[in-house]
């Protein structure tokens, strides 16, 4: 379907979401339309947060907005779902668009799986009547979805359309790009040199699939990682339960920017807690690279004065691979929280592999290695 033409047959014209590659042609078309643009399509933080924003919006204008997300961001609306937007509580409507990963049948990546036998079970369990998209559905039979949608928006309701894999269709070409020139698999590359044989935690999306091919590259095993796959937004506070148990061993959180955004108050009880033998480092292209490189708002904003203000001990930002070594070493010695945000391009290599180890595989090593490696 040309995602021209289901743009027409919703007719809304305020957008918010959290990019998905399963909607590269939606997400393509917004920016190459609209950009970001506040009276008409802005990307939040997290799917709740586009839920709470496509609210004000119709509170502001009576109108129906559209929030889109991958089907993991379904756990992030399901409290603005069912205490905010409800029709037994302010009853606002709003119509959802979820790229529906790990479909039942079809071969997806393990953190996909279970999320994709649940993803119309919860729409269906939040009150909210679904319609799904594949590539065969023709524009007639959407169109008639959507008008019987509107019957049920105008009760209160919300609605969404759950896309399958390729259903979407958009012709036009956007380049996303930055001024940065140090790309992310090298970044992982000199972290995983400095940091040597302590326990690292990676974000998920590409970030953990370069961590183990680097691994991979340089002769080593995996037992050193644990590659958050799913559960964005999550590996720091999972760096954070590590260190604190973990006293006596250095910790390294390997995070990117769009994940640090999706739950950034996790920034926070980090530095309340102040583990001294912690090293953050957020990797910031600005982008949410992974599903495609739409933007974040992190290009924007100092993440080292947030982290300074949360309580971290130390916090710096860098832009080349001399100040980035420096301040990797200067990390790994010092007994205080530490904070390294890296300027980096966005893009990633062609033939980028994944994990040829299964995730329950990853956790067994990972937690073996913690009781048996050796005290810094």
């Amino acid at each position: 379907m040309k995602v021209e033409k289901l743009v027409e047959i919703l007719g809304a014209d305020f957008y918010t979401g959290v990019p998905d590659s399963q909607l590269k042609a939606l997400c393509n078309y917004l920016m190459a339309t609209y950009g970001i643009d506040p009276a008409h399509h802005v990307i939040a933080a997290n799917e709740g947060n586009c839920a709470a924003l496509a609210a004000g919006y119709h509170l502001a204008t009576g109108k129906v907005p559209v929030v889109y997300m991958q089907n993991s961001g379904e756990g992030n609306i399901i409290n603005p779902a069912a205490s905010l937007l409800n029709d037994r509580v302010y009853a606002i409507p709003m119509i959802f668009i979820v790229g529906w990963r790990g479909e039942p049948g079809i071969h997806d990546e393990p953190q996909h799986v279970y999320q994709g036998e649940v993803t119309v079970k919860l729409l269906e369990d939040m009150g909210i009547a679904s319609f799904v998209i594949g590539k065969d559905t023709p524009d007639e039979a959407v169109e008639q979805a959507m008008d019987g949608f509107r019957t049920v928006l105008a009760k209160g309701k919300d609605v969404a359309f759950v896309i399958r894999k390729g259903a979407l269709d958009y012709a036009g070409k956007v380049t996303y790009e930055n001024a940065y020139r140090m790309r992310r698999e090298e970044i992982i590359q000199h972290i995983v040199q400095v940091s040597g044989e302590d326990p690292v935690i990676s974000t998920t999306g590409k970030a953990s699939r370069e961590l183990f091919e680097t691994r991979v590259a340089n002769g080593q095993g995996h037992a050193y990682d644990f590659l958050t796959v799913g559960s964005m937004g999550h590996s720091s506070s999972i760096a954070l339960g590590v260190a604190l148990q973990k006293p006596g061993q250095r910790i390294w959180c390997i995070d990117g920017d769009g994940a640090v955004l999706m739950h950034m108050g996790a920034m926070a009880v980090i530095g309340a807690n102040k583990p001294e033998n912690l090293v953050h480092v957020v990797i910031n292209n600005g982008a949410h690279e992974t599903v495609g490189g739409m933007p974040t708002v992190a290009g924007a904003i100092d993440l080292v004065q947030i982290a300074l203000a949360c309580g971290y001990g130390n916090a710096v930002c860098v832009d080349s691979f001399e100040a980035l070594d420096r301040e990797l070493a200067l990390a790994k010695e010092r007994r205080t929280l530490s904070f390294i945000e890296v300027k980096c391009a966005i893009g990633a290599r062609e033939d980028l592999g994944r994990p040829t180890t299964s995730a329950l595989e990853n956790k067994e090593k990972f937690m073996a290695y913690l009781q048996t490696s050796a005290q810094p």
